[in-house]
């Protein structure tokens, strides 16, 4: 990585790729950037997964369309490794390194547009407001995506809100509900919001069985992501005795390493605080921490096995949750308390939503659907049906139709990439005898 600073060294801001310049300046033509302000893998948080996530199908689909370039959001001096396709690095706790930035976006007649991911933590300020100075500056069509939208603000969140949001050439929500808290509590105009629902993989059809051999034959419940106080979990754990009395062969995995952030001011206090309350309540066959950051194969190898998914986030302004989308895509029945995520997606068909840390109420719903294994299977199916439309292709579609048609350049005419023909699912429903005429999801109903 060759760096070059527009102040001193410390303040570094911008750090080129020699590679990605040589190959794009041997292109004759140069494809149009759409930039990604957002923070980024390797570093770790739910808003960088979904920023990859979305680019890697954006890229899928539209490549020979649109080059992707990221600028990564850092809030530590310690230097993340990035992929090749992150071409700045903003330091958000220095305001001039947000002018730099600015004057790189706009002297940079590639960048088409830009679309940024905020939340207020991301970006160092009074409520993140170094972001408000940043996007007053830059004068190209700017997308804004909302991860967090809070009801009832006070006056100064609500100015920065609608700041933003004039700022912007569009507003992206993920829930409906976050939409009208920003039509009703922050008077911001509906025809500035698109609703783009989060992204999820969809579980590819196992043939075979995820070589997790422990966990065969157990009742699994699950929870996942990076660990921290608002997730909950010691819910679920007072929870888990009268699911046991009742369903001895239970076991529940608690899947993630603590969030960084929470690692670096308080250290591992609520993770021992867990583990105290397994030894307290004598869970210790039953509860099983996975102290890791999974990758998406193994995270789906787990939720494979998982009967039930438990959701337990305290957060009322939780608007939605990756894991939440992830669980569901992977066929796993799920309860979870009310956050605007749950509520829309979820209904009797799809999963049960319990009270904020109630425990009682988790336990009742739990040993609910492990009585009932034709509802299990219900929701399963519906929950299926009901998140396949949010696939990460469907929202890299979304997403590019709305920059292709704010962008102030002429746009290039988009051309996708689509997939190689597969007849597995033919191989799969055909027999010696015919073709099986029914199928469940991806499994063939040989009765038929």
């Amino acid at each position: 990585m060759k760096n070059l600073s527009f102040s001193s060294p410390a303040n570094c801001l911008i750090h080129f790729n020699e590679s990605l310049i040589e190959q794009s300046n041997s292109k004759e033509k140069k494809l149009p950037e759409i930039l990604f302000i957002t923070s980024y893998p390797n570093r770790q948080c739910g808003i960088a997964t979904y920023s990859q996530d979305l680019i890697n199908a954006i890229q899928d689909k539209f490549k020979t369309s649109y080059s992707i370039v990221v600028c990564a959001l850092e809030s530590t001096e310690k230097q993340t490794i990035y992929p090749p396709e992150v071409k700045y690095i903003l330091q958000t706790a220095i305001l001039t390194q947000y002018n730099e930035l600015a004057v790189e976006i706009n002297s940079n007649p590639n960048i088409k547009i830009v679309c940024v991911q905020h939340e207020f933590g991301l970006f160092s300020g009074s409520m993140g407001n170094y972001f408000l100075h940043l996007i007053s500056l830059i004068k190209k069509p700017i997308i804004t995506t909302f991860h967090t939208v809070l009801p009832n603000p006070d006056s100064q969140r609500k100015s920065l809100v609608q700041a933003i949001a004039a700022l912007s050439t569009k507003v992206i929500v993920m829930t409906k509900s976050s939409a009208n808290i920003l039509v009703n509590d922050y008077a911001i105009e509906n025809d500035k919001l698109i609703h783009i629902p989060h992204g999820t993989h969809l579980a590819k059809c196992c043939t075979t069985q995820p070589n997790k051999n422990y966990l065969r034959n157990k009742i699994v419940l699950s929870t996942f992501g990076l660990i921290g106080s608002g997730k909950s979990i010691e819910t679920a754990l007072d929870a888990l005795p009268l699911i046991i009395k009742n369903f001895p062969n239970t076991l529940y995995l608690i899947i993630g390493k603590t969030h960084p952030a929470i690692i670096k001011n308080e250290g591992e206090l609520y993770r021992k605080f867990l583990e105290e309350k397994v030894i307290a309540l004598n869970l210790q066959n039953h509860v099983r921490f996975i102290n890791k950051y999974v990758s998406l194969e193994e995270l789906q190898d787990y939720l494979h096995y998982t009967t039930i998914y438990l959701f337990t986030s305290k957060d009322r302004y939780q608007a939605v949750s990756g894991t939440f989308a992830y669980a569901m895509a992977s066929g796993c029945p799920i309860i979870s308390t009310p956050i605007p995520h749950a509520k829309e997606m979820l209904n009797n068909k799809e999963g049960l939503i319990v009270d904020f840390q109630d425990a009682n109420q988790l336990a009742k719903a739990t040993m609910q659907l492990l009585s009932n294994a034709m509802l299990l299977e219900e929701m399963k199916l519906n929950g299926l049906h009901r998140i396949s439309p949010t696939a990460w292709q469907n929202s890299a579609i979304a997403h590019i139709n709305l920059f292709h048609k704010n962008m102030h350049a002429v746009q290039p005419e988009l051309e996708y990439s689509l997939p190689e023909i597969s007849l597995q699912h033919i191989q799969f429903l055909t027999t010696d005898k015919g073709i099986i005429q029914f199928a469940s999801i991806a499994k063939p109903d040989y009765t038929s």
